[in-house]
């Protein structure tokens, strides 16, 4: 299958449905970028991760937002090189097999309609803290049917609602930050025979209490909390100008995970010491509240509010233009492959709106079922971050056996640190095995994988066959070096 960029195609074509049409200008891509790497994952789990590592903590989050760092300038070289909405789905089944990209593909989509759900779920909840007395499923109908009217619009109207979605919590993270700062000026304490500040991360058992093996337990956690970032390569099939877009998007990953969880989470330590975090509220509200500053659980309430929506959406989009992708290359229903008028694969958003709906009733009324289902979110995470790297490496293998042009966006210190990320996610796996609390999330990525291989063998005909894909760097004479 050849793709055709839809931004060459005639008005006549996209009117048949067939297309998906560009929307997402820079600005768009930059704050979707920053939404996705701040979510429940910094305001609620990062508890968790606090609690098996302590302050050192910080220093998983370094290592991990490295190695993520380079799985996104993979997809980064691989984006701009084919901008596609399948994104690495496609990359998968091109470079390593139509195998790949099938269970790829699929396996993201799953992970995004369990965070989705999830997050359903969680707006519920967080919307009963003003009020308490009205049904759960009011407010998940609600949010739901509003995803869905922005979803099933024009792809610039969800580039928009992602815009100011993430620069409320963009605002919010850094208000916290200097906030923070501020009041261990001030040595304002959580009690009376305490003080703020940095020591608070050397003092209470040292700057690893809980060693090594406290450093591996927090890993999924943190990489969890960093799961989903990869959509940025996805808006490149969408992108009005994906050779500039993208790369600036992805060369700020470093500085938004200095800034928004080693900065944030080193600040909270600071002001609290890591054993009084307790893990059953946010640390965010358990610390602002504990230092007496007004409003603070309303204010954190709506931030979340406004997390939640923002992943939904998010979630939305991604699985959406995915399951796009798979359908174009016969890996699922043809019919998903329709667009609207407007270039938005509505059937995709609507398939998935339906997802949410019975996923968050079976979450709110089968809870321990879905704590076994959710597990895999992890595991779907680290797997798609693996294929990104193995077709990267397969396709700069490929490049340099056949020749060609030069890569816009190349991936830096290559070969060395692409090999390096990709011994990182294999022992990300090897983890998942190994710690007690995360073993099932292994043996139901096991089961997910083991289901796809049996529903492969149902797929004909062009299911799999190795798709073409077209090169914008053949045809681009504007090359951009990095």
């Amino acid at each position: 299958m050849t793709h055709h960029d839809p931004a060459r195609q005639p008005a006549a074509d996209l009117a048949e449905g067939t297309e998906l049409k560009r929307g997402l200008s820079n600005r768009h891509i930059q704050f979707i970028a920053l939404g996705s790497a701040i979510g429940t994952g910094l305001f609620y789990g990062s508890a968790s991760a606090i609690s098996m590592a302590g302050p050192s903590v910080l220093l998983v989050y370094l290592i991990a937002g490295l190695a993520v760092f380079m799985v996104m300038r993979a997809l980064g070289e691989l984006a701009v090189r084919h901008p596609l909405p399948g994104s690495f789905g496609q990359y998968a089944a091109r470079y390593l097999g139509p195998f790949a990209g099938y269970v790829t593909g699929w396996t993201f989509v799953f992970e995004m309609a369990v965070v989705a759900i999830a997050d359903v779920t969680a707006f519920a909840v967080y919307m009963s803290f003003w009020f308490p007395g009205t049904p759960a499923w009011i407010w998940i109908t609600a949010v739901i049917l509003f995803i869905g009217a922005i979803n099933t619009r024009n792809v610039k109207t969800f580039g928009e609602l992602e815009f100011w979605l993430s620069s409320i919590k963009v605002l919010a993270i850094i208000a916290m930050i200097f906030g923070g700062i501020a009041l261990m000026v001030m040595g304002v304490s959580y009690a009376p025979d305490a003080s703020p500040g940095p020591h608070n991360l050397l003092d209470h058992g040292g700057f690893m209490p809980e060693g090594a093996w406290g450093l591996l337990a927090s890993l999924s956690v943190v990489v969890f909390a960093f799961g989903g970032i990869e959509t940025i390569g996805i808006t490149a099939g969408e992108s009005d100008d994906p050779g500039h877009a993208i790369p600036r998007a992805i060369n700020a990953v470093p500085f938004r995970i200095l800034l928004f969880y080693i900065m944030a989470l080193g600040v909270i330590m600071s002001l609290v010491p890591w054993d009084s975090i307790d893990g059953e509220t946010s640390p965010f509200v358990q610390i602002f509240d504990a230092l007496g500053v007004p409003w603070a659980p309303s204010i954190l309430n709506l931030v979340v509010i406004t997390a939640a929506i923002s992943a939904i959406n998010a979630d939305t989009y991604g699985a959406g233009r995915v399951l796009y992708g798979l359908a174009q290359q016969g890996h699922a229903p043809k019919v998903f492959a329709r667009v609207s008028r407007t270039g938005v694969p509505w059937l995709t958003v609507l398939g998935m709106l339906l997802v949410l709906a019975l996923g968050a009733v079976l979450n709110t009324v089968m809870t321990d079922v879905f704590v076994f289902i959710a597990s895999i979110a992890t595991f779907a995470t680290v797997w798609v971050w693996l294929m990104i790297l193995l077709s990267h490496l397969a396709m700069r293998r490929e490049l340099g056996l056949r020749g060609g042009p030069e890569s816009e966006f190349k991936v830096p210190l290559w070969p060395v640190a692409s090999w390096a990320a990709v011994a990182f996610v294999l022992l990300v796996i090897v983890v998942l095995g190994i710690i007690p609390d995360t073993r099932m999330a292994l043996v139901i990525g096991v089961g997910w994988l083991l289901l796809l291989g049996i529903g492969y063998l149902f797929i004909r005909g062009r299911g799999h066959a190795r798709p073409e894909l077209d090169d914008r760097t053949a045809t681009n004479p504007r090359v951009r070096r990095d």
